[in-house]
């Protein structure tokens, strides 16, 4: 439908057709390229139209792409280890009753371990959560890697709350022992 009055058979005006060339250059920030040629300048020389360059644009495209490469080499390299000690984990920790009679051993703690079935749970929480996050740190770099971020950052957090969250575990396990309770309750 046109606004058009019934008697006026004139076609509508075409976006920017009566701005006249001045207001179509200034609403589209190119350069006056006929002042330029007119006055025999290159049409690049004229500064005051042209738009100040981002900080995103002064890096050179093959910084950025090395930049790039490097930080999916350092991410590669810390998920890698990252699977390596969840693997390193998870054996140790299938295995708990030995796993803490050691933890007593270097400890220095007199006795035998004997909360197995608390100690194997409170393990193989700990077990599994490790992996999860590990699996969440991984499902995060592939995500951030494809829309452009940095992603060197991600294993190391996750690596901080893997560690975190294990601990826990590991401290409940071990704490229900009466040996190593005991042998707390005397160093205090």
């Amino acid at each position: 439908m046109t606004d058009q009055p019934r008697g006026d058979a004139r076609p509508q005006p075409l976006y920017g057709q009566y701005a006249t060339p001045e207001e179509q250059r200034a609403r589209i920030a190119q350069p006056d390229a006929t002042y330029a040629l007119d006055t025999g300048q290159a049409p690049e020389l004229i500064e005051s139209a042209r738009p100040a360059p981002s900080a995103a644009a002064s890096v050179a495209p093959a910084t950025a792409a090395a930049r790039r490469r490097v930080d999916m080499i350092v991410t590669l390299v810390l998920l890698g280890y990252g699977l390596v000690n969840v693997v390193v984990t998870a054996v140790q920790l299938s295995d708990f009753p030995a796993f803490a009679q050691e933890f007593m051993r270097v400890a220095g703690i007199d006795g035998t371990f004997t909360n197995y079935a608390q100690g194997q749970l409170w393990s193989t929480i700990g077990a599994v959560a490790y992996a999860a996050v590990y699996l969440a740190v991984v499902l995060v770099v592939v995500l951030l890697f494809r829309r452009g971020r940095r992603t060197w950052w991600v294993p190391l957090t996750g690596a901080v709350l893997a560690f975190v969250l294990l601990t826990v575990c590991l401290t409940c396990a071990l704490i229900g022992d009466p040996a190593i309770m005991g042998y707390f309750l005397r160093a205090s």
